[in-house]
């Protein structure tokens, strides 16, 4: 569903700000994957999403998603094939429009656009559907604005949302980093379902170790810009904090901030 061929990425080069972002990153994901991402500050975690979501351009290899090379298309043509939610429950939605309107940008995603009725009973139904999964009275709230609602029930909603169209792949960019610890569990526990249920080919990028752990089926370390340690499903299974803050200890000046040692 994703491969990614020696992708290379360096910021301001030439200068003395010089940063080598990704070094010759490859990785395959199939289809149904739920990979969790972790790693030091500066590792490259965030570009590694930026450039399969298209809002950064690589400066070598080759990216293709679902068989197609995309290396040529801009973020928001990609955006029929890549849902994403942000750290920033502002991000993913627009504060100004109603949750119902939020929805109807959501399921046009990637499609054409044209004149036509924006919303039909059939749609609201739908959505009244999708959001009593969250568990969190939304489907009362059709005609609220998005932002009257708290950073948890805005962080679910956008990764309902980011799943409202079946993409081909899901990046989950540390979204539950902003939350209180009971938010956190929330959508941790949201983003399961929905992943589960969808049977959605995932990227999750977290800082903390427990949740990289207890969610996917494989797990990847990285530090400046490369994959420094895999683990696949089985391996995943025996894993412990102990033994991923031994491999930490294993790669040469990475250092882990308290969020990571204490999530």
């Amino acid at each position: 569903m994703l491969v990614m061929d020696g992708i290379v990425k360096t910021f301001f080069p030439g200068t003395v700000n010089e940063r080598r972002a990704l070094a010759g990153l490859s990785l395959t994901l199939d289809e149904g994957d739920f990979v969790t991402v972790i790693g030091s500050n500066g590792a490259g975690k965030s570009t590694l999403l930026n450039s399969i979501s298209g809002r950064i351009a690589v400066d070598g290899g080759t990216i293709s998603i679902d068989g197609r090379r995309v290396n040529r298309l801009r973020e928001f043509q990609r955006a029929r094939y890549v849902g994403r939610v942000f750290q920033d429950p502002m991000a993913g939605t627009a504060p100004n429009l109603t949750i119902e309107q939020n929805l109807a940008l959501a399921a046009r995603r990637g499609r054409p656009r044209g004149l036509g009725r924006g919303l039909t009973r059939k749609q609201r139904e739908r959505f009244r559907e999708e959001l009593r999964v969250l568990q969190l009275g939304l489907e009362d709230r059709l005609h609220a604005k998005v932002g009257l609602l708290s950073g948890g029930q805005r962080q679910a909603l956008s990764l309902l949302m980011a799943g409202f169209t079946q993409p081909r792949i899901l990046l989950l960019d540390e979204h539950t980093a902003a939350l209180d610890p009971q938010r956190a569990d929330l959508v941790t526990r949201l983003t399961q379902r929905i992943v589960e249920q969808g049977g959605l080919t995932t990227l999750m990028v977290t800082h903390n170790m427990e949740q990289a752990l207890a969610l996917g089926n494989r797990l990847i370390m990285m530090h400046e810009g490369r994959i420094v340690f895999e683990a696949t499903e089985e391996r995943k299974r025996r894993l412990t904090v102990p033994d991923l803050l031994a491999e930490f200890q294993k790669i040469k000046g990475a250092t882990l901030d308290d969020r990571a040692l204490l999530g």
